[in-house]
């Protein structure tokens, strides 16, 4: 008799254990008042490993079909661009120029100097406004021989490729000549007109200068036409 007790205690026991296991899954949630979708995307969500995932039919998706991970934002690096240059607004050249200026018909003199030029171009344009002096020296009938100019105009420029500028421009002004000579007046009107190529350097902001022009004067009742070459640095700013 006491066996059989003991071995319906035994069975009770053993049943209700396996009521109270099967049943406590279910209630769990409930207690919390979640449901079970809700409880599996609160675990995941709340995941170190997962905080980045996306579920169906969460406010923070837009993909109603599954899961979207994102990963953290790589640090943004700014665009690289080749082949442009910028250009600036103005320019100022300084160089070594070579003139030779034929006096009068039987009289000709090889002159060496300083060329200094500045150049201002309006933002997005191509044409600018210039100015530009010459002190160029040489010698005549064993006396120091100067001549000066001092001009303005206007300057053309085009954009080529590998870091290349091409110009051509136009100028007037006044110009000096020293010694005085028996053929008569020291200063007279001037005009220059000629071309030439600005190479960009490793600085932006520098460029190597060529240039070749024509000086036209009027001296001594007679007409000067004088080639006259340049080289030397632009400094853009």
């Amino acid at each position: 008799m006491r066996q059989t007790v003991f071995l319906f205690g035994a069975i009770l026991l053993f049943a209700a254990g396996a009521i109270a296991q099967n049943g406590g899954g279910e209630l769990l949630p409930q207690a919390a008042g979640v449901s079970g979708a809700s409880a599996t995307q609160s675990m995941l969500v709340s995941s170190p490993l997962l905080a980045e995932a996306r579920l169906p039919g969460s406010p923070e998706s837009s993909d109603p079909v599954g899961p979207v991970f994102s990963s953290a934002p790589a640090a943004q690096q700014p665009p690289s661009i080749y082949g442009v240059f910028p250009t600036y607004n103005w320019q100022l050249f300084l160089g070594y120029t070579f003139m030779r200026f034929y006096e009068v018909p039987s009289t000709t003199e090889s002159l060496n100097g300083l060329d200094i030029g500045m150049v201002y171009y309006p933002k997005g344009l191509w044409v600018g406004g210039e100015g530009d002096m010459t002190a160029a020296f040489g010698s005549q009938g064993g006396q120091t021989a100067k001549f000066l100019t001092g001009m303005g105009g206007v300057r053309f420029r085009w954009s080529a490729p590998r870091a290349v500028e091409l110009w051509a421009h136009g100028l007037a002004g006044e110009s000096h000549y020293l010694p005085q000579t028996s053929y008569g007046n020291q200063t007279a009107f001037a005009y220059e007109f000629g071309g030439g190529i600005d190479i960009l350097a490793h600085h932006q902001r520098l460029a190597y200068r060529a240039e070749v022009d024509s000086v036209g004067t009027r001296y001594f009742n007679t007409y000067q036409y004088s080639p006259k070459i340049a080289v030397g640095i632009v400094f853009k700013f």
